[in-house]
Order: structure tokens, then sequence, then C-alpha cells
């Protein structure tokens, strides 16, 4: 696949063999070489110095005569980059084409962000109450019904004997989990002895809504058990006040993540997500 009609080589969507006879974009190649998934071969003659092109853009020179058919790669290219580049930014402003509403079927929260899921999410601030926060999920499946669809824990091994950035990494994770949207109902569970205690829990957390969040600590109870059924109890019936609606897609907030780029992402994985934020 030629992606560009200035690349001086064309990529391999699949592995190839030697001696294989292809048309490019106009180009007629013999493979010279074998060519890898996701590698290049060369559509056009290329010379010590010259520039080799992919995407429109040179991506790197080449150290050695090059032929059409041969697989491009570090053993006859080399980056053109210096140590220092210099360079301006000059962003080009684009604008979209208006496109007719879109809605999905959603859950609005009180603050006017929106979930796909409505759920109620049991966080422990240490590890050591993992157990005892997968008994509350166990035993208050009964609450998930209605539009209440599902009570889950996040058990971790951290929060105690944590110090330093450590520690306030684990807090901060924690407090964004509680403002997550998809959880209608969050109670945060802690022993009471842990170095993450409720108290700086909640000055990560800042304001919160009382209806919405719900506190535990274990050590200060008779029955956890008992009292965390109790407050489960509690944000389920606020949890089925929510309904699915329409709702515009520009509320979605869709996080994307790199799994590792290859060979491949620039002509499937990139422009597709790309056409998706567009749309």
């Amino acid at each position: 696949m030629q992606i560009h009609p200035s690349d001086t080589v064309a990529v391999a969507l699949e592995p190839l063999q030697a001696g294989l006879q292809l048309t490019v974009a106009g180009h007629s190649v013999v493979l010279l070489d074998n060519v890898p998934q996701g590698h290049k071969f060369a559509l056009a003659s290329m010379e010590p110095g010259d520039s080799v092109q992919k995407y429109g853009c040179t991506i790197g020179i080449a150290t050695q005569s090059i032929q059409p058919g041969q697989w491009v790669h570090t053993h006859n290219m080399k980056t053109g980059l210096s140590e220092n580049q210099e360079y301006q930014y000059r962003p080009v402003d684009c604008t979209q084409p208006s496109q007719p509403p879109r809605t999905f079927q959603g859950y609005l929260r009180p603050d006017g962000r929106a979930a796909i899921r409505n759920e109620i999410w049991i966080l422990p601030t240490v590890g050591c109450v993992n157990g005892i926060a997968q008994q509350l999920v166990a035993q208050n499946q009964h609450l998930v019904e209605g539009s209440l669809e599902g009570i889950y824990t996040f058990p971790h091994p951290f929060g105690c004997s944590q110090m330093g950035e450590d520690h306030a990494q684990t807090r901060r994770l924690l407090a964004a989990l509680a403002n997550h949207p998809h959880a209608a109902g969050v109670l945060v569970l802690g022993l009471g002895c842990e170095n993450l205690t409720m108290e700086q829990f909640q000055a990560e957390l800042g304001q919160w809504d009382d209806e919405r969040v719900k506190f535990l600590v274990c050590q200060q109870v008779e029955d956890e058990l008992e009292e965390g059924s109790r407050l489960l109890a509690q944000l389920a019936a606020y949890a089925k006040e929510f309904q699915r609606q329409p709702l515009p897609t520009s509320k979605l907030v869709v996080g994307l993540k790199c799994g590792g780029s290859d060979g491949l992402s620039g002509i499937t994985a990139n422009p597709t997500v790309g056409q998706f934020c567009d749309n």
C-alpha cells in the first residue's frame, strides 16, 4: 500500500515473499527481498543521501543504493534528525462540517456528566479490607435490580506501608475512581489503622455528595458487614433514581490508549480513531 502519492516506499499489509510481482498505485514492482508485515519496500530507486518518503514526509535517509522492490529498513536507511532539531509548530485549524445531532442512551449525573453504566463501587482504601469488600458484594447482589446494573469492588494491595509519591498516587487513583460518573454510588471502605486514613482520602476527594458517597471504617463499628450492607442499601436506592435517557454524543468522554505502535498503526488504528472522534 502506498500511503501518499509522493511516497517512495509502500507498506506490506501481509508478509511478502521475494520474487512476488506487484502493482502498487501504478508502480510495477518485483520484490527483491522478503518483506515482513508492516514493513516497507521501495517503489523507486534511491541513492545514498536520498530522502525516504512515507506519509508524504521524509522519514529517513538512504545509506546505500536501494532498488525498487528492496526491503527498506534500518540496514539501508538512517534517521534524518540531528541531535538538536529546531522547528516551528504551525497547526492548521480544521473546520468540521456540521453533523446531524446524535444521541446515545445514557445516565445524566447531577453535575452534568454522562455515564453509560449505573453501578455501585466499593473502594478499599487498603488491601487489608479486600475480603470484606468482596463479601459485601456477594451478600448484596439482591440490590441489583431496576436501573442498578451491578455492585463491584476494586481490590488492590496498597494503602498501607506506603510513603511519599507511592502513597500520594494511591490516594489520587482511588479518588479518581470515586469521582467516576459510571459509579452512581460509592462506598469507601477503610480498616482504621492504615497509612491512607479516611481523612486523607476525603481531603484528596474534595467535595462530595453525601447521597452518592458513603464512608465506612471497619474498626469503628461492631459489625462491618451489617453496617456496610445498610450503607449499600442507601446507595442502591439513590442509584435506582437514575434512568437511561437520550443524551448528545458530545457528552461522551472516550479514553484512548496506545497498545504499542507498529508499521500498520498509522493506516489502521490512528485514522479509525480520528474518524470516530470527528463524527
